[in-house]
């Protein structure tokens, strides 16, 4: 076998690969630039013409950085804080437990108030947020939050609480990410106009709608087995004709638009 020649060719394909990858990134940013562009005249006049209501929002640019966390484990002197409950540990990641008390979900006003039953019961309940109540199935999913941001659809960084027909909490689901550290290496955060625009442009948004909301968290960008990297993620809540509130998620960086699996939800609380 001619080595050299050998040798020479390998040199010329990964040749072609770098500069295939080159151009391929370039496409990439032109992409997403060409996305915030057409913004403003193109976006506009969609708005008017479908009768969108958006009101910009006042945003000081600045730089962001991916995030990475580690699946929590329980510990036995963890669980040793949770007082009138027992629990079951499955993989020492995933905390089953149920309440051996009366713990109601509503309050005096027959509001749904879990503030008491998270700081008692929950470890670490501070740190999750409501995210959805769905009354027929008699439960409500609570979201992690790191840095005063919300960690959206993650399967490791949620809290499903289960109550009865008395209105009485009866069990509760948690999974939590720690270690969580941010990489060195900064990005600039697309601004919500510019997030909203996105949806505009790729047709998401629905006639006679009205953007009520646009927050910051994050969303899972890579999942390994204990280990998972975090994209920052404007999160875009819009309200129909009809009353209906829909979510939309954009990557904050490259102005993706990210599609959770409508079922995840199910998936966790089964």
């Amino acid at each position: 076998m001619d080595w050299n020649r050998t040798k020479t060719i390998f040199i010329i394909v990964f040749s072609i690969l770098n500069i295939f990858l080159y151009f391929l990134y370039l496409d990439r940013q032109m992409g997403v630039g060409n996305m915030q562009v057409l913004g403003k005249s193109s976006v506009e006049e969609t708005l008017q013409l479908e009768n969108i209501t958006y009101n910009p929002i006042p945003f000081i640019k600045k730089e962001v950085s991916y995030l990475s966390a580690h699946i929590a484990t329980f510990s036995e002197d963890k669980l040793k804080e949770l007082n009138d409950q027992s629990f079951v540990l499955i993989e020492k990641s995933r905390l089953l437990s149920y309440l051996k008390k009366s713990v109601s979900i509503k309050d005096e006003k027959n509001d749904y108030d879990f503030s008491g039953f998270l700081e008692k019961y929950v470890l670490e309940g501070d740190s999750y947020v409501l995210w959805d109540i769905d009354e027929e199935d008699q439960r409500a999913v609570f979201f992690q939050r790191v840095k005063n941001e919300t960690i959206f659809y993650s399967p490791n960084a949620m809290l499903v609480v289960h109550w009865d027909d008395d209105e009485e909490i009866t069990h509760y689901e948690q999974r939590m990410l720690d270690d969580f550290v941010s990489f060195n290496h900064k990005k600039d955060l697309l601004s919500p106009d510019d997030a909203v625009g996105s949806l505009v442009t790729r047709g998401y948004l629905k006639p006679d709608s009205t953007v009520i909301q646009v927050k910051s968290g994050y969303s899972t960008l890579v999942q390994l087995t204990e280990t998972q990297v975090f994209a920052p993620t404007w999160n875009i809540q819009v309200k129909l004709k009809d009353g209906t509130i829909e979510n939309y998620f954009i990557n904050a960086i490259e102005g993706k638009v990210i599609e959770f699996q409508p079922d995840l939800l199910e998936e966790q609380t089964e």
